[in-house]
């Protein structure tokens, strides 16, 4: 018997994801909204039976036992946590958290409750493009590899109100949603993973006509950042949301004796012998967002928030999960094989050591170490540089210490290094 679903979020990608676990067989039982009214108005719109704003009224329900965790990043690690010691299976979204102890509290959660499953929400691991790739990259398909190139145009983030997205203290910005994406894809599909970043983070878009005034943008629209991989090899990543009108990636993947390339959802390949890039799986066929059953006024911001191919690898993780619950004679009530490529908690930790290490860069404009701590109090000197503010408070204070009016000219000050200015238009040197 599936287990039925409590689901944490209000926005766009909920009102897409609820149609298809509805599709596969799940029951949606609880919503939960920052407002009551937002939760009202979801619950409403998709026929759930119940909704609440308040966290442990969705946890504490016996007829929820997986939860999916698709609201704003500041909120995942405490819903997860608690989540896991209620007795709750969890789908969390990406990025697990703020920041690296955040997800390292994930971590400890998920060890201390082997018997509950326990994912990131990465569903290019799912995506047969992105599995077709590690599989040839593991036959010795391009040989030993060099080189991975990456490459993401899409449309802007901003909705039409200031929300999370637009604050990078809420876990706004490109690199958190897209670039943890690729990060993970990275890892999966090399089975290799950073040892050292070099990163540039850019707010071009402070204000659009419908947000300005006293509330400012300050989350990053452009990002490109470097990897130096411990198996040797070497990545390079532009994110780009100034591209209006369409979702572009493409991963390229160069080794010793050809290439792999996904773009979209279809694998191409070429060796050094081969005469003319091939293809080697079309993803035009693999297409399940049918499903979702979205309306027009939310599709054009789901396709920035998740475009196409991150949602269908979420589909295809949601029907993972269902044959891992369906066929569940296990010892837990499930079988681990069918969401055993499944993106852990722990691989949700490396991917925001990484994201962490990206932010340290484009402030320092240095290369920066990725450490992925076992300790919180290995931590401590990561959390002083980040300078991020208590991440037990709730999102609604930490909004309330971003910036509240745009940034003045400074007034001419000696000449500081290279080493202590930041590049980006808040300063992880300055406290808000």
């Amino acid at each position: 018997m599936l287990p039925g679903i409590g689901v944490f979020g209000t926005g766009d990608i909920v009102r897409a994801l609820v149609p298809f676990l509805r599709a596969k067989g799940f029951r949606v039982e609880a919503v939960w909204g920052r407002t009551l009214e937002a939760a009202e108005n979801v619950a409403t719109e998709l026929n759930i039976p119940f909704h609440t704003n308040k966290v442990d009224d969705v946890l504490l329900r016996k007829d929820v036992d997986l939860v999916f965790i698709i609201c704003q990043p500041d909120l995942h690690a405490q819903i997860a946590v608690k989540a896991l010691g209620i007795g709750k299976h969890v789908l969390c979204d990406r990025p697990a958290g703020l920041c690296q102890l955040e997800v390292l509290k994930m971590v400890h959660a998920a060890q201390y409750y082997p018997s509950l499953i326990s994912v990131i929400s990465h569903g290019l691991r799912f995506l047969p493009a992105f599995v077709q790739m590690k599989r040839h990259l593991e036959a010795g398909y391009v040989g030993a590899v060099n080189v991975c190139d990456v490459r993401v145009h899409c449309g802007s983030m901003i909705g039409s109100q200031f929300d999370w997205m637009c604050s990078h203290l809420m876990g706004g910005g490109i690199l958190t949603m897209v670039g943890s994406h690729i990060i993970d894809a990275v890892s999966f599909v090399t089975g290799q993973r950073a040892t050292r970043v070099h990163g540039m983070m850019r707010t071009f878009t402070k204000s659009t006509e419908k947000i300005n005034g006293i509330r400012w943008i300050d989350s990053d629209d452009f990002c490109s950042f470097q990897m130096i991989l411990d198996g040797g090899a070497c990545v390079t990543a532009t994110l780009n949301s100034h591209v209006a009108g369409g979702f572009v990636q493409e991963v390229v993947v160069c080794g010793s004796r050809g290439r792999l390339a996904v773009r979209g959802a279809s694998l191409y390949g070429q060796t050094h012998t081969d005469e003319r890039e091939q293809l080697l799986h079309d993803g035009s066929a693999d297409d399940l967002t049918h499903l979702a059953n979205r309306n027009d006024n939310s599709s054009a911001r789901v396709n920035s928030l998740l475009p196409q191919p991150y949602l269908q690898g979420l589909f295809r993780l949601v029907g993972a999960l269902k044959e891992a619950f369906a066929t569940g004679d296990g010892e837990h009530g499930w079988l681990k094989e069918p969401v055993s490529s499944a993106a852990t908690f722990e691989d949700g930790q490396y991917v925001q050591a990484v994201i962490d290490a990206v932010k340290l860069s484009s402030a320092s404009r240095q290369w920066e170490q990725v450490t992925v701590a076992s300790d919180e109090n290995e931590l401590n000197p990561l959390m002083t540089r980040l300078n991020l503010p208590n991440i037990n408070m709730s999102s609604l204070d930490a909004l309330s210490q971003a910036p509240t009016n745009r940034p003045q000219p400074a007034p001419t000050q000696r000449k500081t290094t290279a080493t202590s200015e930041s590049h980006l238009p808040w300063s992880f040197a300055t406290k808000h």
